[in-house]
């Protein structure tokens, strides 16, 4: 089968769909589909109308991770493998530090790549079969893009050696008990929590959505007292927005916000 279009973006209302499209392959990254990932993601993050972005993989499968034909033919004992880590890594960071909200829907394997996709969205929600993990320490490679450094900060040093370092795989059910996951359901109601699960993040403040969440991405990167020295400045950026205006005004008023963006 000849590849088209590796990855897929649909806007629907205020949500951006973005579908991994290789269910061939088990919707495996290659080196195009994460130059079109990289140009959706500046897409998305400038269109004022998308509220969040919903990554997810065609046939029921999220990202079995990089597709190793096009690795052993064009990487493998080539110093240009350096190369697509560092593409990786650029496309997970734009991914994990856009404006926009991002949420991973999770079915079938999330390996490797997929894995990597996964922890660089700001939520995950996982059909209860899934099979979630690392991965790569089972073909003797290593992750390039946000293990050693996404991970730890999202479920600590024990959790993360356990996945790294044995490359076992969770289901959705266990990925929620391991604090890997926002949340879990049977793969029938799937489609059921995600709407649950975005509808409270796209009718907030775009303004204060993009603040909120460059803060949160950065706690855990500084000294408290210059993340305090944030915290004052994101105060006063948020209480001279419109936005800002708008939500105590419509609250007093017992009505509902509406959002400029700024």
């Amino acid at each position: 089968m000849v590849d088209t279009d590796h990855i897929v973006l649909e806007k629907d209302g205020d949500v951006a769909r973005v579908w991994l499209n290789r269910p061939h392959k088990k919707n495996a990254v290659t080196v195009e589909l994460l130059h079109r990932l990289d140009e959706i993601i500046v897409e998305v993050d400038n269109d004022p109308n998308l509220k969040v972005l919903v990554l997810r993989g065609r046939d029921g499968t999220f990202c079995s991770g990089f597709d190793l034909d096009e690795l052993r033919e064009k990487y493998v004992g080539s110093t240009t493998a350096m190369d697509v880590a560092v593409l990786s890594a650029r496309v997970c960071d734009r991914l994990y530090s856009m404006n926009t909200p991002s949420v991973a829907v999770l079915e079938g394997f999330v390996t490797a790549g997929g894995f990597e996709l996964m922890i660089s969205c700001d939520f995950a929600i996982a059909a209860e079969d899934a099979r979630i993990g690392d991965f790569h320490i089972r073909r003797a490679l290593f992750g390039g893009a946000g293990p050693i450094y996404r991970l730890p900060r999202m479920i600590g040093v024990r959790k993360t050696k356990e996945l790294m370092l044995t490359g076992k795989l969770l289901t959705g059910k266990e990925a929620e008990a391991f604090d890997l996951i926002n949340a879990s359901a049977p793969a029938d109601d799937l489609d059921k929590l995600l709407a649950e699960f975005i509808a409270p993040i796209v009718d907030k403040s775009p303004f204060m959505m993009k603040l909120t969440k460059m803060c949160i991405d950065r706690g855990l990167d500084a000294d408290i007292q210059s993340l305090m020295v944030m915290e004052h400045l994101a105060v006063g950026n948020a209480l001279q927005s419109e936005d800002a205006r708008e939500g105590v005004n419509a609250f007093l008023e017992k009505r509902e916000p509406k959002w400029v963006g700024r």
